[in-house]
């Protein structure tokens, strides 16, 4: 399989040689560019064409939203095809939703383990949206919205199969939902990392869930969890 090809732009500079050298240490990642604002984020992802671009929001002189906005136009033309990742530190609904305007495929906070990066990198790459469990709540609430847009992939128009989840899974779902990793949710509960893999897996089964945000939003959504 071919590395991912990762694009950079972020103007914090500890920020982004921290997640260069964090994702380069990692097989399957290769960063092929970085930028620190907005203008040379947009000529970079333009001409390198990376698979996936990791863009902030809080760019100096063009910001995340206007980058993105101005990427999917200039891809639309040009016929090629490469996705948008938010990373930020921003939740604000009216900041979330004017992102997934704007053309993002999917939504990532900047305090989000690296292997939730990982795995956010991978099923963007594949064509799906990833968002970040903390910011489920505000797609749900868009989704009960009257003629509601669609974030493909993780808002079903079937009803979800009602297989009853243990005491346990609710447990491990709601920490999902809150946003912890598996290794956060093992020290919460007392139990190891395998134990809440094997749980998640079993979350994942009954919800009918393809990946741990699927379940999050479909958790909300059926009010499994609050």
């Amino acid at each position: 399989m071919n590395d991912i090809r990762i694009a950079l732009i972020e103007d914090h500079d500890l920020t982004r040689v921290g997640m260069r050298t964090a994702l380069q240490q990692k097989s399957g990642f290769r960063v092929v560019g970085e930028a620190s604002n907005g203008t040379d984020g947009l000529r970079l992802i333009t001409t390198a064409r990376p698979d996936v671009a990791i863009v902030d929001i809080g760019l100096p002189d063009i910001d995340g939203i206007e980058l993105t906005k101005r990427f999917k136009q200039a891809q639309a033309d040009a016929g090629y095809e490469a996705r948008v990742l938010i990373l930020t530190l921003q939740d604000s609904e009216e900041v979330v939703m004017a992102a997934f305007a704007a053309g993002a495929d999917s939504y990532c906070m900047k305090d989000v383990s690296l292997d939730l990066l990982m795995e956010a990198l991978k099923v963007t790459h594949e064509g799906n949206a990833w968002i970040d469990p903390a910011i489920a709540r505000i797609v749900l609430r868009q989704s009960q919205q009257p003629a509601p847009r669609t974030i493909a992939g993780l808002l079903p128009n079937d009803e979800i199969q009602s297989y009853p989840l243990t005491e346990r899974e609710l447990e491990v779902l709601q920490l999902i939902v809150d946003g912890h990793s598996n290794a956060s949710i093992a020290d919460k509960l007392f139990i190891t990392v395998g134990t809440v893999k094997t749980h998640v897996r079993n979350i994942l089964n009954k919800l009918c869930a393809d990946d741990r945000t699927q379940a999050a939003v479909r958790a909300l959504r059926t009010g499994l969890v609050c």
